[in-house]
């Protein structure tokens, strides 16, 4: 994507740059005809001295990613996790150093793998609906998870807690209210932000402050700028609990330095000391692939001679529309695209980029940064939902260090609190001392002033008795 050796070394190819700055390649390519771009005529990439001045390349070449990655919680941070899924979200606040006490899933082979993988962790299967999270015994400092996105029925103009019930919002709105972390973490998909017109991230920010909690403005984060080689973007949501905010700020995490593609992925280098292991994987049908055959690199349909995009395409050829997944072949060059929970759907093909059949389980595990050795339990079909589910683990682990951060400022103000009631306690007690001792020296003084008295009146008298 792009080379950091020095400032001078940056370039971005096309499809990297259109990424990172949220536009589309012709419109990169638009302004490269217009002169407003110049590339490099061996490389065809944009050098960085052409658009340094945006933000989002500014935040990668000043990164501080290595500096927020070797931040470490200064005690044992307890973590319950909800809808945990085939482990994603899990395995990066584990790598970030937050300690789960409880992870929930309802799907019986996601509950496998976490068993699996992690003997120790304690992973309650079944619905959250039964549980009942007051019975956690131990204090819990954050809460995270990714609720599915459902929409809420009003039966006036705005809801409360109680209102979402039987929504699986509301069973992690009931799990926050009974543990009462610090903080919690909610991820979703992005179109949470206009899903119902708006109405349903509205209902959810009024049901976080109904419960005491003040959210951070919500994100839509995009993996590619965290060390994941895969267009996928989430919302995020944080909240931390009311007699503690105002005294702390969150810290989004800082991109990585360089945008990974799927060669990063697939081959030894920078994200794996090996290339991807041979695994299980879906197949095509044999004239499918004889189709597919013909689509090139980071190509699709549109890419096939017109007689095999009627057949391939068959009605949705006269429909409208671009449908860019369809009979699309990954690139090397470029990340995957978002992954879904199976490779091969018609819709969102993900077609390895030199063979043509549709990734195996290994690598969408990679695509997804899960370390090779994560074992995924079930049928492959059961390991591609839990892979495409998952948050990937790059991103999630970037997000715990910006929650340990932030867990960290909230531990340090406890502390300082602690050293400032003792302070106080320590100049209260010196000052009833103090006012013990001048009591103390009043009566002294007071002691001798009586006796002074005494022996004047007894001179006076002998005075007297003399005269």
């Amino acid at each position: 994507m792009f080379d950091v050796q020095n400032e001078q070394d940056i370039k971005f190819s096309i499809g990297a740059l259109a990424d990172i700055l949220s536009q589309s390649k012709s419109t990169i390519e638009s302004r490269i005809k217009r002169g407003e771009l110049t590339p490099c005529p061996d490389s065809r990439k944009i050098p960085l001295e052409q658009v340094a001045h945006y933000p989002e390349i500014q935040k990668m070449v000043q990164t501080q990613w290595d500096e927020e990655h070797a931040i470490r919680p200064k005690r044992k941070y307890n973590l319950v996790e909800l809808f945990a899924g085939g482990g994603g979200l899990a395995i990066g606040m584990e790598q970030a150093g937050l300690h789960s006490v409880l992870l929930n899933e309802m799907d019986k082979h996601a509950c496998s793998t976490l068993k699996h993988n992690r003997p120790h962790w304690n992973v309650i299967e079944g619905d959250i609906s039964k549980l009942d999270f007051t019975k956690i015994e131990t204090d819990i400092d954050i809460l995270t998870g990714g609720f599915p996105c459902q929409a809420f029925s009003y039966a006036g103009k705005s809801l409360g807690f109680e209102d979402t019930r039987g929504t699986l919002f509301f069973e992690m709105a009931r799990a926050i209210k009974e543990t009462q972390p610090k903080v919690f973490m909610a991820e979703n998909v992005k179109a949470l932000f206009t899903h119902d017109d708006g109405r349903t991230l509205e209902t959810i920010k009024g049901v976080i402050d109904e419960l005491g909690y003040e959210l951070v403005e919500p994100r839509v984060l995009k993996a590619i700028f965290f060390k994941v080689p895969q267009k996928r973007e989430r919302l995020i949501l944080v909240g931390i609990r009311k007699d503690l905010a105002h005294n702390v700020k969150f810290h989004w995490p800082s991109p990585y330095k360089r945008i990974m593609n799927l060669r990063d992925a697939l081959f030894a280098g920078e994200l794996f000391d090996t290339d991807v292991p041979e695994s299980t994987g879906q197949e095509y049908p044999t004239r499918k692939k004889e189709i597919m055959d013909k689509v090139p690199p980071g190509g699709y349909w549109r890419d096939l001679p017109d007689n095999l995009q009627r057949e391939y395409m068959q009605k949705s050829y006269f429909l409208g529309g671009g449908k860019t997944g369809m009979a699309r072949r990954l690139s090397l060059d470029a990340p995957s695209l978002t992954l879904t929970t199976s490779p091969a759907q018609k819709q969102t093909e993900r077609c390895h980029p030199i063979y043509t059949r549709p990734l195996q389980v290994r690598e969408y595990a990679r695509i997804q940064t899960f370390p090779d050795n994560w074992e995924f339990q079930g049928s492959k079909n059961a390991a591609y939902k839990q892979i495409g589910n998952a948050v990937p683990v790059n991103m999630a682990r970037a997000l715990g260090h910006s929650l340990v951060r932030l867990l960290n400022d909230i531990e340090d103000i406890k502390i300082n609190e602690v050293t400032n009631k003792e302070k106080s306690s320590v100049i209260f007690s010196r000052e009833q001392e103090l006012e013990e001792l001048v009591e103390n020296l009043k009566k002294r003084i007071q002691e001798k002033d009586n006796k002074l008295a005494e022996t004047e009146i007894k001179l006076n008298a002998l005075k007297k008795i003399l005269g």
